[in-house]
Formats: structure tokens, C-alpha cells, sequence
């Protein structure tokens, strides 16, 4: 199963909440238009893939595990 994040999971990681916001916001846009996946084009959620965020911010992200 792939690993999910939230906005929540940025911030714990030390995002300041604007910039975990907006790292979310830009993995959903990512997820509808360039993976073509409609299912995140929800305002509601809050979850991404965490490859997705990883790719944009160019940073490897800890395992919670």
C-alpha cells in the first residue's frame, strides 16, 4: 500500500502551516491533472501520496515507522 500524508504529517515535520497547506494543495492539482486521478480534486481531502510530495519538495521524507 503506498503511503499516505497530510497536512498534519507536514507540519509534525516542521512545515509551518501555510507552507504544509500549500504543499498539499499542489500534490492534489499534481495528482488530477498530470496522474490523471479525478478522485483528488475534492476539497475535502486532505491526504496525498507522499511520492508526490516528496517530488515536489525535492526531499526525501522519514518514515513515521
Amino acid at each position: 500500500m503506498k503511503s499516505l500524508i497530510s497536512k498534519q504529517d507536514l507540519i509534525l515535520l516542521g512545515y509551518k502551516e501555510h507552507t504544509a497547506a500549500s504543499i498539499i494543495k499542489q500534490a492534489k492539482t499534481y495528482m488530477v491533472y498530470n496522474r490523471k486521478v479525478p478522485f483528488y480534486n475534492n476539497r475535502r481531502l486532505g491526504i496525498v501520496p507522499r511520492d508526490v510530495v516528496e517530488s515536489l519538495i525535492g526531499v526525501k521524507l522519514e518514515d513515521e515507522e
